[in-house]
């Protein structure tokens, strides 16, 4: 269950570090006026390129269509429950940091998904 979460830690610092409504993050600094695109922000920029890659290949052959639309449904039901009780705001800023932390939630349950499921049932996913 470690690994499960750690996948979900990194992806979600992922969008977060591509972007995030903060200001601090790679497509702010990579789109600043300040200096254009250099060397380190090329190779900060294909870093981040192949940890997207990674995510996303990995999300699409363990979950498939189907199993992303249903996550992603499933954490907007979840956070418009939570809005409709009154514990998250809805301001435009809340729910874009809503919006990136979704989009790693899904992300690193697609890459952790087969680890579970095999555990769960003891079938493995090969490619």
């Amino acid at each position: 269950m470690g690994g499960f979460l750690v996948r979900i830690v990194l992806a979600v610092a992922l969008v977060l570090a591509t972007w995030n409504p903060a200001g601090w993050s790679y497509a702010q600094w990579a789109l600043s006026g300040a200096g254009g695109i250099d060397a380190t922000k090329s190779l900060v920029g294909l870093l981040l390129l192949g940890g997207w890659i990674l995510c996303l290949r990995a999300t699409w052959v363990s979950l498939g269509a189907l199993g992303v639309v249903f996550l992603a449904a499933l954490i907007a039901a979840f956070v418009w429950w939570l809005a409709s009780m009154g514990y998250v705001a809805t301001d435009q800023r809340t729910l874009a940091w809503i919006a990136a932390v979704a989009i790693g939630i899904v992300l690193g349950v697609g890459m952790g998904w087969s680890l579970l499921r095999q555990k769960a049932t003891g079938q493995v996913e090969v490619e």
